[in-house]
């Protein structure tokens, strides 16, 4: 990763653009604080995928899962009805215990410093694009509830392309930060970004350069990532930050795209995590996805990345039912076991884990037709101790277990049936053995 001095990233973004006014009054911090602080981290029992739906379905923020029971947040309410219904309530605890102890003053914890806040992630992306303007440009795909950027890098060698946003090469999308409190994945797609340019001297990495039309948005939720880390200690916050009028505050922008919105696994309750909002992309921010996907007719491919457990998810999300499509689903499945083999998280369908309706890539292959997936990142399921808050020392890790992954997704952006055909690749000899060097990865 290309480290720049913090004091630089907050001096440029100083600079070029300032905080809106309602991202910073004590107001939305009071409703924040009183809101999650009603939240209990617990574990639930639950044996199989249909209890964990039926947990989800009262509006439970499921973040882990293990072979009898669940972790996540829960209100009173949610608690009490699900005791009314059977489910035995294993643990409950003050919602900082899913913290990890990370403490610190205003912005990231000290010991957090690598992270990137919104400031800092804006200029180094505008940085990295700066110093190789000949094939990179940084330009905003919308604004949030709260008015800021959402800052997309787009990377091509043609130079009219880069300067109409329109391509005829094939197309692929990475894309971080929907939750706000996952930081991580802010964190890889924005090293991804930084590798791609770094290394365009070696052969193989421009011969994707030159081929494809590559598209990365590492913070898609900055309203609700700069909440997370504004008052000295995590929040442990997870939506976006719309003010819902009744005094609560955000929409889970993972459970507000339109395929199967509504269906299952996400909840009408304003103050719960999982809360769908009162229609499909009702929020700015899953409106700037659709509006950005729908005028890329190339895309072949979407990556969004989540934390935690360490798995690589596909759809179907919404239902348990396989893709329909054999040939789709031979590619979903075959590309989700590949990258396993290199990252080592577990491959499987979304569902498997619970129901989860009108998520990011239901939509995008449901919808769009594009080949989806989603990596949960490290840690690996612990339960809940620190998982979203891991410390910095995981962010080399995390990057360094899916750049294979993610240069794989590259390379079959022009034919993802290539994944079930063993065909030879221009970047890798096979999908068995990667080629790729060491020298390739971080130190």
């Amino acid at each position: 990763m290309t480290v720049f001095p913090r004091w630089t990233l907050a001096a440029l973004a100083t600079l070029s653009f300032s905080l809106p006014a309602s991202a910073q009054t004590d107001h939305h911090h009071r409703h924040g604080s009183e809101e999650i602080r009603a939240s209990r981290w617990v574990q639930i029992h639950a044996k199989d995928k249909t209890e964990r739906t039926a947990i989800a379905n009262e509006g439970v923020s499921i973040e882990a899962v293990r072979s009898d029971s669940v972790w996540g947040f829960a209100t009173p309410d949610q608690l009490q009805a699900l005791k009314g219904k059977g489910f035995r309530i294993l643990g409950s605890f003050d919602f900082t215990t899913g913290r990890g102890g990370h403490q610190g003053g205003f912005d990231f914890p000290a010991k957090d410093a690598k992270f990137h806040n919104y400031a800092e992630a804006t200029s180094a992306l505008r940085m990295l694009a700066s110093s190789h303007a000949d094939i990179a440009r940084t330009i905003s795909i919308g604004k949030t509830i709260e008015r800021r950027d959402i800052w997309a890098i787009h990377i091509n060698t043609n130079p009219d392309a880069l300067m109409s946003n329109s391509s005829s090469k094939p197309g692929i999308l990475y894309v971080g930060n929907h939750h706000a409190r996952e930081h991580l994945s802010v964190e890889v797609p924005l090293m991804f970004a930084q590798h791609l340019l770094k290394n365009r001297d070696d052969p193989k990495i421009w011969a994707l350069l030159d081929s494809r039309d590559i598209w990365i948005i590492p913070m898609l939720n900055p309203d609700g990532s700069e909440f997370d880390i504004a008052t000295g200690s995590y929040k442990y916050w997870r939506k976006n930050r719309r003010n819902n009028r009744d005094g609560t505050f955000g929409v889970d922008l993972n459970r507000n795209y339109s395929f199967g919105w509504g269906t299952g696994g996400s909840s009408k309750d304003t103050s719960s995590d999982v809360y769908m909002g009162p229609t499909p992309f009702s929020e700015p921010e899953t409106q700037a996805i659709k509006t950005f996907v729908e005028s890329q007719t190339n895309l072949k491919i979407l990556l969004s990345f989540h934390t935690f457990s360490e798995l690589i998810l596909y759809p179907w999300g919404g239902k348990y039912d396989p893709i329909a499509d054999p040939k789709d689903r031979a590619i979903h499945e075959k590309m989700a076991k590949t990258m396993a083999g290199w990252n080592k998280y577990k491959p499987q369908q979304s569902s498997d884990l619970y129901i989860a309706s009108g998520d990011t890539t239901d939509w995008a292959y449901g919808d769009r037709g594009l080949i989806s997936f989603t990596f949960e990142l490290s840690p690996a399921n612990t339960g809940g101790a620190g998982g979203f808050y891991p410390g910095a020392g995981m962010i080399d890790k995390a990057f360094q277990d899916n750049l294979r992954p993610c240069l794989y997704l590259l390379d079959l952006t022009d034919d993802p049936a290539r994944a079930t055909t063993n065909r030879p690749s221009i970047f890798l000899q096979n999908y068995v053995a990667p080629s790729l060097a060491p020298e390739h990865f971080w130190n």
